[in-house]
């Protein structure tokens, strides 16, 4: 789905799934969505570098990690990059066809699954963003 993109700004990608091996009751489309949102702005935003998506189970949670090497997020707009619409750089959206609502369905794909997410960036050094989706939910 994003070899091209890719290849075109010659990133690395690693994805390591550390012994994935446990399972998590969910809704398998809403999860791809979450990924490919991430995955697309991890791409997007980075122009070099790489991009490491990380699976690993931490106690009864699955964690799923992206990790850019790119443009990263001013502190300043860290508390709102989840909301509906809001965009940090809003030229730069524009021009990626960005609408300002990848994160918030993010948020609320993660939250459905009563999970929790979190970010950490430095401008120039990149983001990486952290999915945790605790694997004991019934299967109803």
């Amino acid at each position: 789905m994003f070899e091209k993109k890719i290849k075109e700004k010659d990133l690395k990608v690693s994805i390591n799934l550390n012994n994935f091996d446990t399972k998590i009751f969910g809704d398998r489309f809403k999860i791809e969505q979450v990924l490919i949102n991430l995955i697309d702005n991890a791409i997007n935003y980075t122009d070099r570098g790489e991009i490491k998506i990380n699976f690993y189970r931490e106690g009864n949670n699955m964690v799923f990690e992206v990790e850019d090497s790119g443009i990263g997020i001013p502190k300043e707009h860290l508390d709102r990059i989840f909301e509906r619409f809001y965009t940090v750089d809003k030229s730069r959206s524009r021009k990626s066809g960005g609408t300002g609502l990848g994160l918030s369905i993010v948020k609320h794909i993660v939250l459905l699954h009563n999970g929790k997410i979190e970010v950490e960036s430095e401008v120039g050094k990149g983001s990486k963003f952290r999915i945790i989706i605790p694997q004991n939910l019934t299967e109803n």
